[in-house]
């Protein structure tokens, strides 16, 4: 397995790769990942974008990673932002780099896939804090959220329902930059 930085141009090659992972790991149905295929393409152009991806031997995808600079009018900032005090705002979307999808596909997954793309992507993001949204889970069960845990993410909402969803999420923060190899994370 060999883990690289992606352009926005290379995530645009491989779209089609990426939605597939996307709707593997997330569980969508088809017609959800058409319109997930827009919005990704739209994604690459934002300010400070960066992407990274798993990739086989073979050169298969088996997870991917990205996010940007939030700021207003963009739609999940949005979203959370409205959900926030005023304090909390200031202390976690001033400044904020977003994980906006962070996927493997599930055969891959348990292997430390995750862990590598998260600890790659935070380490060349931008900002003083950065954040996710994940699906709410079992927290001693679901993957996702033992990694988001271990990389030091605190909950800041909890139980949130964004539009056209469903199911409830939790948005977790952290601050950056993240810690040098070997030391235990910093909470926030």
């Amino acid at each position: 397995m060999r883990l690289v930085r992606w352009t926005p141009d290379d995530l645009l090659r491989r779209l089609g790769d990426v939605v597939a992972v996307y709707g593997e790991a997330m569980g969508y149905r088809a017609d959800l990942l058409e319109a997930r295929r827009g919005y990704i393409a739209t994604h690459v152009r934002r300010p400070g974008f960066r992407a990274v991806a798993s990739l086989t031997s073979e050169g298969h995808l088996a997870g991917f990673g990205y996010g940007y600079v939030g700021a207003p009018g963009q739609w999940w900032h949005d979203q959370v932002w409205r959900a926030l005090d005023p304090a909390t705002r200031q202390r976690w979307l001033t400044d904020c780099f977003e994980v906006v999808e962070l996927h493997v596909r599930p055969p891959a997954q348990g292997h430390g896939l995750g862990a590598g793309q998260l600890r790659a992507l935070l380490t060349i993001a931008e900002g003083s804090t950065t954040l996710l949204s994940t699906p709410e889970a079992d927290e001693s069960t679901s993957r996702a959220w033992r990694l988001y845990r271990r990389f030091g993410f605190v909950d800041l909402l909890r139980d949130f329902n964004f539009p056209g969803d469903e199911r409830p999420f939790g948005v977790l923060g952290r601050d950056l930059p993240l810690p040098a190899p070997g030391q235990p994370p910093v909470r926030s």
